[in-house]
């Protein structure tokens, strides 16, 4: 169950700084220095408006097992949101800020930046498009590199981690 984010935490992520610099990079051509990848799975079956709400209240990352606290019910510019991946004290912290949202007829999403604390330094966009056929796609993309000591010794480990975490986005919203 998303929670709401304290008002402390939610005064402290809104005026952190993003971790690097190309802000918005995920709606446009990924920068260099960057691991990119861009993942889609279609949703059988799928309404957008009514997927769209749910990957907009954070649900393809709560029912992709993360637990979160968020300074608004739904993604929208400027929000941030503190997940969590684990348990207790070695849980990973995960704080993050929406960039932009999109809220196109075929198109809802929304995209998100790393802050301090992240064990990654880049940006994440989850979106929804229909077809002409009215079939529901799913993509995941973003470009991100290690962030801190963890992150980067774990090298393949840290990337197979986000590779499966990124598996379990693409399945979340599915009926």
């Amino acid at each position: 169950m998303v929670t709401s984010l304290s008002a402390a935490a939610t005064a402290a992520l809104a005026t952190a700084a993003f971790t690097y610099p190309e802000i918005g990079a995920t709606a446009d051509t990924p920068p260099p220095g960057y691991r990119h990848f861009v993942r889609t799975r279609r949703i059988p079956g799928a309404d957008l408006h009514r997927v769209g709400a749910r990957l907009l209240a954070w649900q393809a990352h709560e029912r992709a097992g993360l637990r979160l606290a968020a300074s608004a019910p739904s993604a929208e510019p400027g929000a941030v949101v503190l997940m969590r991946l684990g348990v207790g004290p070695i849980a990973v912290r995960i704080p993050c800020r929406v960039v932009y949202v999109i809220d196109e007829p075929d198109r809802i999403g929304f995209a998100y930046g790393t802050l301090p604390g992240h064990p990654e330094s880049g940006e994440e966009c989850f979106h929804l498009q229909r077809d002409d056929l009215g079939q529901v796609t799913f993509t995941v993309s973003a470009f991100s590199r290690p962030a801190t000591t963890l992150a980067r010794a774990g090298g393949p480990v840290a990337r197979w981690a986000q590779d499966r975490m990124t598996d379990r986005y693409l399945h979340a919203l599915d009926l």
